[in-house]
């Protein structure tokens, strides 16, 4: 399989959870700036939607949205246990965790990222700063559903990594800062890390 990526974009999640469970990928970057890949074709023609990640089966079909590559990886190796099994009230947690870091986490990035007005900058910071209050406040195992890390987990470190990159406080998030620590003291997270530093340079 191969998947479609911009260095240090949210496709550094899927990333992860394939490393974590074990799965190889082929690494092909994006420039989203200019929305072509390194041999200079036209990602708009991977996917119209215009943003990474995006997952090229083996069977050639394309599975765009984070949220459902990474279930989908996390579904293919059930034994590294990155998802809680169907039906289980942990599985629809998961799936809470990774609509609202969707939804209300990560598109309030959006104006900080991609030139937004003075104005929409400094309402996105306000709703960024609320919405990592909040799950400061609810982080209160190693991991978002307890003791055990899930794909929601390396959403939530992606954007941690965005805060960083943009200089929020994070003396405001202590259990964040150790979230943190304890991802990035994980030997996939390390690897993740590495292969995208590598192929961007």
């Amino acid at each position: 399989m191969k998947l479609f990526y911009a260095p240090g974009a949210c496709s550094l999640s899927p990333h992860i959870v394939a490393l974590e469970a074990g799965i190889d990928l082929d690494l092909c970057k994006v420039d989203l700036k200019t929305h072509t890949l390194e041999n200079g074709d036209d990602f708009n023609r991977i996917n119209p939607k215009g943003y990474v990640p995006v997952l090229q089966l083996e069977g050639g079909e394309l599975l765009t949205e984070g949220a459902a590559i990474m279930q989908f990886l996390a579904e293919q190796k059930p034994d590294a246990n990155l998802a809680p099994p169907m039906g289980t009230l942990d599985h629809y947690r998961m799936l809470e965790w990774l609509n609202f870091l969707s939804a209300e986490v990560h598109k309030s990035f959006l104006p900080l990222f991609w030139n937004g007005s003075e104005e929409e900058k400094e309402k996105a910071k306000e709703k960024i700063l609320r919405r990592m209050d909040y799950i400061e406040e609810q982080l209160q195992s190693d991991f978002l559903l307890g003791d055990s890390l899930s794909v929601a987990d390396t959403y939530l470190y992606v954007i941690i990594r965005w805060l960083k990159a943009l200089h929020f406080d994070m003396s405001r998030w202590p259990r964040l800062q150790a979230f943190q620590g304890r991802m990035e003291a994980r030997p996939a997270v390390q690897k993740a890390l590495r292969e995208e530093i590598n192929q961007a340079a």
